[in-house]
């Protein structure tokens, strides 16, 4: 299943609400009929607001707890984490999934940290909770990722930054599809 995470800091929740309502009609209409499903940065007013599947939570945001019941018990509960011992915490909180980064030095920024690599993401995946591979990845190396232990990926700078991003889109997703089998 595709997702899109709606991450836009400096608007205003009226304009976030706006975007979402926006973003969540072309995802759901450009996935053609396959299943996509919708997060929030860090809002639970705005998922609420649009509909939304869930919501993603940073380090600073409310506890995953505190989320789901705002949310009700379906939503999808997502939070950061840098290690395999983040990824435990947040499975002993009640997340529905972790987004684990950086696998490989982002794309989009200057890492701020060093990169976990194929063998640290295997060390995170021991679990049952679904963890997401972020930083780094693009389609030369999704496969990998999802060989490695990754239930799939988080990707901002390769699709962002491409000439093409529906092609660079479409890339990754086939490379993911191909590491599944």
């Amino acid at each position: 299943m595709d997702w899109v995470q709606l991450r836009e800091r400096e608007l205003d929740t009226n304009a976030l609400i706006a975007l979402g309502d926006a973003v969540t009609q072309a995802a759901r209409h450009a996935a053609g009929g396959r299943a996509v499903r919708i997060v929030v940065n860090r809002r639970c007013d705005v998922a609420l607001a649009i509909g939304a599947d869930g919501v993603h939570l940073g380090f600073d945001a409310i506890d995953p707890e505190t989320a789901r019941r705002l949310l009700g018990s379906e939503a999808w509960v997502g939070v950061s984490s840098h290690s395999a011992a983040d990824v435990r915490a947040a499975e002993k909180q009640g997340a529905s999934y972790v987004h684990l980064a950086p696998i490989f030095p982002p794309h989009s920024k200057a890492p701020s940290r060093p990169a976990l690599g194929l063998e640290g993401l295997a060390d995170a995946t021991v679990g049952t909770i679904p963890v997401l591979a972020q930083g780094g990845i693009d389609a030369s190396n999704a496969g990998e990722v999802v060989a490695a232990g990754a239930a799939g990926v988080a990707v901002t700078g390769s699709i962002l930054q491409a000439v093409d991003p529906r092609a660079a889109t479409a890339a990754i997703r086939n490379a993911l599809d191909r590491g599944r089998f």
